[in-house]
């Protein structure tokens, strides 16, 4: 049978397993709160509340005394968890931070994790799933969502970055070990930023098989708005950096009076037609040589 007894304390200055705790009704005062231990669990009563406070700093070389919570691991594969539970006790979502993984043969994941359960009818029924993870160790924090879609509801997705820098949204391939390699990048590029709406040009980069950036077929200046295909540097609405431009399918208008917008251009076998004010074709003949 296991261990019951009641334990009455003062929620102040006291060090409840490892951590200082408060305990506080609506008038600021000290409260006695009976606190229940089951086996290795302490028990808070029914609709009771811990209440932890603290006016200190984050310093490292006097303790952290900031940090009223601390959940530790003390074996490698340990993974200490705050979870939740639904009324029939199973688990809904838990934030999980570990450093090795339960299969040795796996790499070492090194993250805090936000995880929720898996559909209740679905191939894993009720598994707790990482959903979001933030690594640890490391100087750049690879943040990776799974099996998550992420909506924006009424607000804006930005991706910022000082004057001069590349910011991008990339697209890429999955490896193994949550390697990616970039395959395209939509890009607001380093160009300079020297009044007139110049400079941060959107761009759309392409990458070869090994990740490294081949070209930017496609740039749209922010100041003009012209369009550039095969060139950074577009001087006019729409600049071609090539020898051919193709339209793929042929087209005869009616009359000289068929419906038309300025500036069309369409072809057969015979002619080449030119729209030169609304509902006005021109046309000129072609021949071989």
């Amino acid at each position: 049978m296991k261990l019951l007894k009641t334990i009455a304390v003062t929620l102040a200055g006291i060090c409840l397993l490892g951590i200082g705790c408060t305990g506080q009704n609506q008038g600021d005062e000290t409260t006695q709160v009976q606190l229940k231990q089951s086996g290795s669990n302490i028990r808070v009563p029914h609709n009771e509340r811990l209440h932890l406070s603290t006016d200190q700093k984050w310093i490292e070389q006097e303790g952290h005394q900031s940090d009223l919570i601390r959940l530790q691991w003390t074996a490698e594969r340990a993974k200490p968890a705050i979870v939740w539970m639904d009324e029939k006790g199973k688990d809904k979502t838990a934030i999980i931070s570990h450093d090795k993984a339960n299969n040795p043969e796996q790499r070492d994941h090194k993250h805090i994790s936000f995880e929720t359960t898996m559909s209740p009818t679905g191939e894993y029924p009720n598994q707790l799933f990482t959903r979001f993870e933030i690594p640890f160790d490391t100087d750049v924090s690879e943040i990776r969502t799974h099996s998550s879609n992420f909506n924006v509801m009424s607000g804006i997705l930005r991706v910022a970055g000082e004057s001069g820098t590349n910011r991008d949204m990339q697209f890429s391939v999955a490896g193994e070990d949550n390697e990616t390699t970039a395959r395209w990048a939509i890009r607001a590029d380093s160009s300079e930023e020297s009044g007139d709406n110049s400079g941060a040009d959107l761009q759309f980069v392409r990458y070869a098989d090994d990740g490294e950036v081949v070209d930017s077929p496609l740039t749209v200046q922010r100041s003009s708005g012209h369009v550039g295909i095969g060139t950074n540097d577009p001087d006019t609405k729409l600049d071609v950096n090539g020898d051919k431009l193709r339209i793929r399918e042929k087209y005869t208008p009616a009359s000289s009076t068929d419906a038309c917008s300025q500036g069309q251009m369409a072809w057969d076998e015979e002619y080449v037609y030119v729209c030169v004010t609304e509902n006005k074709w021109k046309r000129t003949e072609i021949s071989t040589w």
